[in-house]
């Protein structure tokens, strides 16, 4: 199983877990049953047709999905996946 880092402001969907482990031979597998297991978490997630939002950044390890093979990029035991959700606002 797979372990997602979760961040801070999607903690609240996951009853507070910082981590969790998720089954799944590739990284669209284990969000989507991250997804599955906390269904509010969906929605910051996946937009309307069921793709990965494309402000949501997932890395494996160090390196960006988008330079390997997106969501069908596969992950053993071994793996870490974390979720980076895009934070705006601010001030100059």
């Amino acid at each position: 199983m797979a372990k997602l880092i979760i961040p801070t402001p999607l903690r609240k969907f996951t009853e507070n877990q910082p981590s969790i482990s998720s089954s799944g031979n590739t990284v669209g597998e284990a969000i989507t049953t991250l997804a599955e297991t906390y269904p509010e978490l969906k929605k910051h997630l996946f937009d309307e047709g069921g793709k990965l939002r494309s402000f949501v950044r997932v890395y494996v390890g160090d390196e960006d999905i988008k330079a390997l093979d997106n969501e069908a990029t596969t992950v053993d035991e071994q793996s870490v996946i974390s979720i980076i959700p895009a934070i705006a606002g601010g001030s100059y």
